[in-house]
């Protein structure tokens, strides 16, 4: 569901996630209550890519959000920080063409994807926004960008039952069905401190980015994002 905290050393955070990899996509389902079937769902039809198209989906974990792509006959490149997480991605779906790469850092030509996506890891860069610069580089003029993330439900009665079970409920439960509990530990954290819907519009702005919108999943709970690269 997230990568770990903005604290931690990038080399930190890719250990971590190493560890936790096999189990990974199980205990998202769960503290997610099944939410993130319906959340990758949405991704892939706001990305709006078809075949002939080359989609890079960031932070793709064990490559679950590209297998929508691949199966659509999408050229997609699943690419993580992780090699845990990468090796058992291949192993998985060996069929799917996978990459290690940071994603302040792409090994990639400028211009060579048609779109771009990111899901629930792009408020865990050390620098979001040049974060954002670089997907734009990579993308062709005209190319558009998703983003999903976790975000500030409207609703204040919505977002108090949320932030109880972001702050104390999932922090426990992730101790139970997960692997490794320090994965998560800054889980709810680094949600909580992240921009709401209209201050990520902001930032995707500063990054060079136009045509920013976005709609609410789940009351708020996580938004999705869409902005296109100027031609």
């Amino acid at each position: 569901m997230s990568r770990a905290s903005l604290a931690k050393d990038p080399r930190d955070v890719a250990g971590m996630f190493d560890g936790v990899a096999r189990n990974y996509d199980l205990t998202n389902d769960v503290l997610s209550m099944g939410m993130d079937r319906l959340w990758r769902r949405s991704t892939f039809r706001a990305v709006g890519a078809g075949p002939g198209q080359r989609v890079l989906d960031l932070a793709a974990g064990t490559g679950t959000s590209s297998e929508d792509y691949a199966d659509a006959g999408i050229d997609v490149v699943s690419c993580d920080f992780s090699p845990g997480m990468v090796a058992v991605g291949k192993a998985r779906r060996p069929d799917l063409a996978f990459v290690v790469a940071d994603a302040l850092q792409l090994p990639f030509v400028d211009a060579s994807f048609d779109a771009v996506t990111i899901s629930f890891a792009l408020r865990n860069l050390v620098d979001p926004v040049a974060g954002m610069r670089e997907m734009a580089r990579v993308t062709r003029p005209g190319g558009r960008l998703v983003v999903c993330e976790f975000s500030t439900p409207p609703n204040v009665a919505w977002r108090g039952l949320y932030g109880f079970y972001r702050d104390q409920v999932l922090p426990r439960m992730a101790q139970v069905v997960g692997s490794n509990s320090e994965a998560y530990e800054y889980l709810s954290e680094s949600i909580a401190d992240w921009p709401d819907q209209d201050a990520l519009a902001v930032l995707m702005h500063q990054a060079g980015w136009r045509s920013v919108a976005y709609r609410n999943l789940s009351g708020g709970i996580v938004a999705l994002h869409r902005a296109t690269k100027p031609v």
